[in-house]
């Protein structure tokens, strides 16, 4: 994933061949694939040690030609059956692949021509391939809907006499005009809108397979053949009745079906889609001094000086060096306001300049980049499955096959009534059975939900992860950096006796200010908080700091020069610091002069998140390495009675395995920094706060904004999400159950079998798109 920072950039000469590369003949074009440069666009490492050759690489490939669970399917066996390819795992719902495979046995193009022979198209997951790809596939079906549309319209014109009036009523060479009238429109729409269903149904009896448009089109051929014969003999076996507004009407329902199911399904993704694909295409790369010049964002280097305008993205991580803006970073961190920068800031990749040009310096690009992290966890995302949409997976094939073989034994059965009516019969049982209802029941519903989470700063990296949480029953949080912030907060300051307060404050803040260390960024923001920016009226000079123990210095107050320190009990040569918690202290010439004592900063939405997931029922805990009695503080302040302190990473995991054996499902909340063993032990896990490493981070969410309402909403929308699941089952199941059984009854024309069925996809989709915006409830 070296250049995964670029996901957006525009194609080169040979991307551009890959991506008009036709379907039947794309060999050449996939070939150029094998460049390694090329690879790396859609393709990160798995499995390699630091400073060693990766030898294994996941891609994720976009599936051009899919429509159903079998589609997934045999994609994913023909990906399977390919020489090379260790893993791969395809998602109906989202159309996009993973695929895992070894550099020293098989290169993409080898893989990706499995995938050809098997009747579909891969594509690099590359936002213009994707993007181009995805709009091509949305003029096409809005052309063959419309066709379908018009000629409907016309048919059932001319078919209105016969139902309304009486046999004989209209003379027989008028009704034999009509019926040609209702043939000759209804040839644009077998040969033009029907073609997909056709032309996969054809690629489906060549490999000797099965898919959902392989019933579809049966049951459209066996329309318009048994209404031509009706139209050449009307006195012949099937001259009683003509079907051609069935035809035209239940194909027009099935493409408008799935033009909006395509439609709906870009909304449900839509999240995941903007977040992977938020990089410009070019940027204005400083040339000489007073020369600019625009370049492709794969052309950038560390070290380069770029200028971003307003309503521009920036391209890749750096610092401000001139001018003032305002930052949106909202599909990044959650952030919901822009946020202002100004020089010496640092912006990242992938976040919106919105108010004025700036002058930034680039200082990662690429994979080194937070925004291409960030991609790699989406990515995961829209390419798992949940077990239940894999169930779903492997029933569809078989049930296709009962399909068809219910289609059959209707037919038979009510071929001694009426040999014409019966293959209607076959239609409508073909036509009217959805499966896509049942395998995108779950996935769909997962994608939008995710997708919603997105824009709110929570990266799910397994769908699978969301039907876990639902079901948690304890939550356990770490303290420090977790239900605390980062940094610690002044709580209260002693003197020597004749030493005002904002004396000392002020001489520790001028020693404090030079510092990095926790303690001595929480006296100088204590001391800026008090005194605001004004300067203070002391000179620093001589100033050392000694790693981890304090800061000496030669301070000018006044008139008098001081010798100064700022550090531990040890360090200021004074006796053992108070238990009650960490302090900094602040000697002269004449000994101790000041003691600075700090407290963790609670965040200010713990408490609420706390009290909204111990009101949902879950029982919520804190695990510390702390001392106990820090934790309990914090425990108390965060309304929290069940604390456990001074506990290590092995006694937390023991902690929660015990909570596991008692029936438990335990979800647990850590800043993924050094709780990487809890955090993969649990039944849940959540990495906490921005400085989490993305790259190796294993929790199943990571929550990229600081706030910890974050972890409740995310609960919730983990059970809205499941609840939104079990409805669709249950509609697909229902739907399924009771349409079969009336279509082979003849309750069910084949028109309303094909209204039935778009119907049923589509309802799937528009209560998955529910999810699509999460519900702020703290």
């Amino acid at each position: 994933m070296q250049a995964a920072g670029a996901l957006l950039s525009p194609p080169s000469e040979m991307e551009a061949q890959v991506l008009s590369a036709p379907p039947a003949g794309g060999a050449a074009g996939l070939a150029l694939l094998d460049e390694r440069d090329e690879w790396l666009e859609f393709s990160r490492p798995v499995g390699s040690q630091p400073g060693t050759a990766p030898a294994r690489w996941e891609s994720t490939v976009v599936f051009e030609g899919m429509h159903c669970a079998a589609c997934a399917v045999t994609i994913e066996q023909a990906l399977q059956g390919a020489p090379g390819v260790i893993e791969a795992e395809v998602n109906a719902a989202s159309h996009r692949g993973r695929v895992v495979w070894d550099e020293g046995a098989t290169k993409p193009s080898a893989w990706m021509q499995a995938v050809l022979r098997a009747g579909y198209r891969p594509l690099p997951a590359h936002g213009v391939r994707a993007s181009a790809e995805r709009q091509a596939q949305t003029r096409k079906m809005l052309w063959r809907l419309g066709v379908a549309g018009l000629c409907m319209m016309q048919v059932m014109m001319y078919a209105t006499p016969s139902y309304v009036t009486a046999p004989g009523q209209i003379e027989p060479d008028i009704e034999h005009l009509l019926r040609w009238a209702q043939f000759w429109l209804s040839v644009p729409v077998l040969l033009f809108s029907c073609w997909p269903f056709f032309s996969n149904a054809l690629r489906d009896l060549r490999l000797r397979r099965v898919s959902m448009d392989l019933p579809v089109a049966l049951g459209m051929s066996i329309t318009f053949v048994v209404s031509s014969l009706g139209t050449y003999e009307p006195g012949g076996l099937f001259g009683h009745e003509v079907y051609f507004d069935s035809l035209t009407m239940f194909v027009f329902f099935l493409l408008a079906g799935r033009w909006l199911e395509l439609r709906l399904r870009d909304r449900t993704a839509g999240a995941l889609e903007a977040l992977m694909h938020r990089l410009p295409e070019s940027v204005e790369r400083r040339v000489d001094a007073n020369a600019w010049e625009r370049v492709s964002i794969r052309r950038l280097r560390v070290g380069d000086v770029i200028r971003v305008l307003p309503g521009e993205s920036f391209p890749a991580d750096g610092e401000i060096l001139s001018g003032n803006t305002l930052v949106d970073e909202a599909l990044l961190t959650g952030e919901s306001t822009p946020l202002p920068r100004q020089p010496g800031q640092a912006v990242i990749a992938g976040s919106h300049n919105q108010a004025a040009p700036v002058v930034a310096r680039v200082d990662r690009v690429g994979a080194d980049t937070r925004y291409a992290q960030i991609v790699a966890l989406m990515e995961q995302a829209s390419t798992s499955k949940p077990h239940v949409a894999q169930l779903a997976d492997r029933l569809a094939k078989p049930f296709l096959i009962f399909v068809l073989l219910a289609a059959a034994l209707a037919c038979a059965w009510w071929w001694s009534f009426d040999p014409g009516h019966a293959l209607m019969v076959a239609v409508a049982v073909l036509v009217v059975t959805c499966p896509c209802a049942l395998s995108l029941a779950t996935p769909a519903a997962m994608l939008a939900s995710a997708g919603a989470l997105a824009r709110d700063g929570v990266l799910v990296r397994r769908l699978q992860a969301l039907e876990t949480l639902a079901g948690v029953s304890e939550m356990a949080f770490d303290k420090t950096g977790t239900l605390t912030r980062d940094a610690f907060v002044l709580e209260r300051v002693e003197t020597r006796e004749g030493v005002p307060r904002s004396q000392a404050l002020g001489l520790a803040a001028v020693l404090a200010r030079g510092s990095l260390h926790p303690v001595s960024r929480a006296i100088a923001d204590g001391a800026r908080e008090e005194n605001g920016d004004a300067a203070l009226p002391f000179e620093l000079a001589d100033a050392h700091e000694v790693a981890g123990m304090g800061v000496t210095a030669r301070v000018r107050d006044g008139a008098v020069m001081r010798e100064l320190r700022l550090g531990s009990a040890a360090f200021c040569g004074l006796a053992a610091g108070p238990a009650e918690g960490l302090a900094g202290h602040l000697c002269d010439e004449r000994g101790w002069l000041a003691s600075f004592y700090l407290r963790e900063d609670l965040r200010e939405d713990a408490r609420l998140a706390v009290q909204a997931l111990m009101a949902g029922g879950v029982r919520v805990r804190l695990l510390s390495g702390d001392r106990p009695e820090q934790a309990a503080r914090v425990g108390r302040l965060a309304g929290i009675e069940d604390t456990r302190g001074g506990c290590s990473p092995a006694e937390k995991l023991s902690a929660m395995r015990e909570a596991q054996q008692s029936g438990a499902t335990v979800a647990m909340v850590g800043d993924g920094l050094n709780d990487g063993p809890v955090l993969a032990g649990a039944d849940v896990s959540f990495a906490f706060g921005r400085a989490v490493p993305l790259a190796r981070a294993r929790a199943d969410f990571v929550v990229l904004s600081g706030h910890l309402a974050s972890i409740a909403q995310t609960w919730r929308q983990a059970r809205r999400t499941m609840r939104i699941v079990r409805q669709n089952l249950g509609w697909a199941v229902a739907y399924n159950a009771v349409a079969v059984p009336l279509a082979v009854a003849d309750w069910m024309p084949a028109w309303a079998a094909g209204l039935g069925m778009a119907a049923s996809s589509l309802l799937v989709v528009l209560n998955a798109l529910r999810l699509a915006s999460a519900r702020k409830t703290i």
